[in-house]
């Protein structure tokens, strides 16, 4: 059964290529980008600027290949994809949470950026923490690499 999606809009990032993009936004803090939304879908945007964070959903449109299994940056072992947050996974989707500093003229600017430029959005979403943080929640083999809290500005910085 075909499935077709097409882009709400595009972003406009810093990062060209991953080299010295953060492997998650949030280890980055105050690097600025802008969604871009496309003229059909505007008008969905009212009221977003009532919201401090969202939810990108988009395509890795640079993603290599597609696998069932890859080694993330923290560790040298391999992981089911489905477990890990690598690109190159089957439709290459990926979800970043940001944070929104302003939405004007179909263009939402935001911080905690982890996307490369030019990157096609699906969907954005408001981040309610009322709906979206669970407490309890278990990380699988990430918590092991933070067990004394985040890996280290050098750890990240090194795999991007």
């Amino acid at each position: 059964m075909p499935i077709t999606l097409e882009p709400i809009g595009i972003v406009h990032s810093p990062y060209t290529d991953t080299a010295g993009m953060p492997i998650q936004g949030v280890f980055k803090p105050g690097i600025e980008a802008c969604l871009e939304v496309y003229e059909a879908y505007r008008e969905g945007l009212a009221d977003l600027d009532g919201f401090s964070h969202a939810i990108l959903i988009y395509r890795f449109h640079r993603a290599a290949r597609t696998c069932l299994r890859t080694q993330p940056f923290l560790e040298d072992v391999e992981h089911g994809v489905f477990a890990t947050r690598s690109p190159n996974r089957p439709n290459h989707l990926g979800l970043s949470i940001i944070r929104i500093l302003a939405v004007a003229d179909g263009r939402v600017r935001f911080t905690d950026v982890d996307v490369l430029d030019e990157t096609p959005v699906l969907d954005i979403t408001p981040y309610v923490k009322h709906f979206d943080h669970r407490d309890g929640t278990r990380h699988g083999w990430i918590d092991k690499h933070f067990r004394d809290g985040p890996p280290s500005r050098t750890v990240i910085e090194q795999a991007g």
